[in-house]
């Protein structure tokens, strides 16, 4: 009898653990983080745009929902902010002139994004905008805030569909893909005018369209050979490399002359 009520007693005991277990939050939240193989990429006067891998992991994912594929991966390789101006041309007699113009601050040079899948099936248009994630959903500052939104918007739009012609703003779905579980791979495009500086690559992450987390790596990019030297000059000695510019230009011309000159 004895035997029988302690076995009564751990049956009891036992099924009062499981519900408890269930509904114990999990110690160790998901997590994501990206590496760089390098910290600097150099190019030259004759780069043609290459391809950029980066690798990253995700931490403590739930084996299930990896086996089920609702994990999503955003990574962003976003160039150095900078001021730009956009400007509008329009016909006067004949003539193409520039009369409007919009400047807008601290907007990244360069965009590159690559995802598992097509942004519209990883989450909401809202999460996007929240995050500030993707060419669209970028916010342009504009320097005069007093023009109207609408004249604001359509410049807005102008500057993106100019960084995207250019390459510089560009998209890659599917270009992120899990390697395993925990382990992915991240492809991003480097335009062959993409500009030096110190780049940021940010990754996303995003189980059954709610963001979780978010991982950073910078990336200097830098131009090497005699490019470098000429654009260090350029920037160190702004005025004596003017005025070298201006002095070479004019021995050139009289150079031009006295070679082609007809007697």
């Amino acid at each position: 009898m004895l035997r029988w009520g302690i076995f009564s007693a751990a049956v009891l005991l036992f099924a009062l653990a499981l519900p408890a277990a269930a509904q114990s939050p999990n110690p160790l939240p998901e997590g994501i983080q990206i590496g760089l193989s390098t910290d600097a990429v150099s190019i030259t006067a004759g780069f043609s745009g290459a391809d950029l891998t980066i690798f990253g992991s995700l931490e403590n994912p739930d084996p299930l929902v990896a086996r089920q594929g609702r994990y999503d991966v955003i990574v962003v390789l976003e160039g150095p902010p900078r001021p730009v101006v956009v400007r509008r041309k329009d016909r006067v007699l004949g003539v193409w002139v520039n009369l409007e113009s919009e400047t807008f601050e601290n907007v990244p040079v360069s965009y590159s994004v690559a995802t598992t899948r097509p942004l519209q099936d990883i989450t909401e248009p809202n999460s996007y905008k929240q995050l500030s994630l993707g060419a669209s959903n970028l916010y342009m500052q504009p320097a005069d805030v007093t023009d109207s939104p609408a004249t604001i918007e359509e410049f807005t739009v102008a500057l993106r569909d100019r960084k995207a012609a250019t390459g510089l703003y560009s998209e890659n779905v599917g270009g992120v893909q899990f390697l395993s579980q925990n382990l992915f791979r991240a492809t991003v495009r480097l335009a062959p005018n993409v500009p030096v500086g110190t780049h940021k690559a940010r990754a996303f992450l995003f189980k059954s369209g709610l963001f979780l987390k978010e991982s950073s790596a910078q990336l200097e990019i830098r131009k090497s050979g005699f490019e470098q030297s000429i654009f260090r000059v350029a920037h160190d000695y702004s005025f004596l490399y003017g005025v070298f510019s201006v002095s070479l230009a004019m021995i050139t011309g009289w150079l031009g002359r006295l070679i082609f000159r007809r007697d």
